[in-house]
């Protein structure tokens, strides 16, 4: 059997807990887990810990909750952990080389991506962005470029018709847990082979931002679809309905030719409407006026009576 490893854990999303259960359940030892100190948050305003910290509490393991590991109480706490292995899921912060150093073997990352396609902070989105058929997990020796340090594992999957960033996002934490324990038992037994990545083949995800948020009704229906899935269920795809901004959270492309502007809607009925594109009609499923709940497309119809005609933007 090959001996059991001490593990440093950084951390911050959602995403990043599968792996953390998983190694938590394994023979291997966390030494320590860093994830970000708590923030406000919510409409309290109030100091949040990171899913990272509340798993970490949950499983009593040693938890750092600090600003940064770059330098300071941080840095010192990682170093003074002594892990053999660092390994770093969903945690957001670009590590310098005395960090990558730490490590008495390997800094490892997973990334939910098939590297190197989609290197950055935004792999998951991306992928539903550019409607890919299949996306998946990979595991890589950390350096200092960006996701660009040699393969040890790598798994893909399927991008289901109905993902959206959240479903295709926890699907691939579940994946990404399974090859992570794969990759450490692979450098425990001194089996793990990196292999480098192909620059020549690189694609970059960047993390989406306010701007990428907007719907533009001049873009085919196909995409605006990929770009509701990709914002999906947070922080959402928006258009201005009447004045005010429209989260469309799920919607329908339909492949008819239509004579009306971009934007316009084309057609109401109890189940819904449907809006012109540039090519095509979208035809939204769910929606989340401002300040409101998210609602089915009926529900929105029942409420709001848009009529044929009016104009999205």
């Amino acid at each position: 059997m090959a001996p059991a490893l001490r593990i440093a854990f950084l951390g911050n999303d959602a995403w990043s807990v599968p792996s953390l259960r998983a190694i938590a359940a394994s023979p291997h030892t966390v030494a320590l887990v860093a994830t970000r100190a708590p923030r406000p948050a919510g409409r309290g305003n109030r100091l949040t810990p990171t899913p990272v910290a509340l798993a970490a509490r949950e499983l009593e393991l040693p938890l750092a909750e600090v600003e940064t590991v770059r330098a300071g109480p941080g840095l010192r706490t990682l170093a003074a952990s002594r892990p053999d292995v660092l390994v770093v899921v969903a945690y957001g912060e670009i590590l310098p080389p005395e960090v990558l150093a730490l490590p008495r073997l390997l800094p490892v990352n997973l990334h939910f991506s098939l590297l190197p396609e989609l290197r950055g902070a935004a792999p998951v989105q991306a992928a539903l962005l550019l409607g890919l058929p299949e996306t998946g997990v990979t595991t890589i020796v950390m350096e200092e470029g960006l996701d660009s340090g040699p393969i040890l594992v790598q798994r893909s999957a399927r991008v289901l018709p109905e993902d959206d960033a959240g479903s295709l996002g926890s699907r691939l934490a579940e994946l990404g847990a399974e090859v992570l324990l794969e990759t450490l038992d692979l450098i425990a037994s001194d089996r793990a082979v990196p292999v480098p990545q192909d620059d020549r083949a690189a694609t970059v995800a960047p993390k989406l931002g306010p701007r990428d948020r907007r719907l533009d009704w001049s873009g085919s229906a196909r995409e605006l679809v990929n770009r509701i899935r990709a914002l999906a269920p947070d922080p959402g795809a928006v258009a201005t309905f009447r004045g005010a901004n429209l989260k469309v959270l799920r919607a329908q492309a339909i492949e008819r030719p239509t004579r009306l502007d971009p934007g316009t809607v084309t057609e109401v009925d109890r189940g819904g409407f449907a809006v012109a594109t540039g090519e095509g009609e979208l035809r939204p499923i769910e929606l989340a006026p401002a300040g409101r709940r998210r609602m089915t497309a009926a529900e929105f119809v029942r409420g709001h009576r848009p009529v044929v005609g009016e104009r999205l933007s």
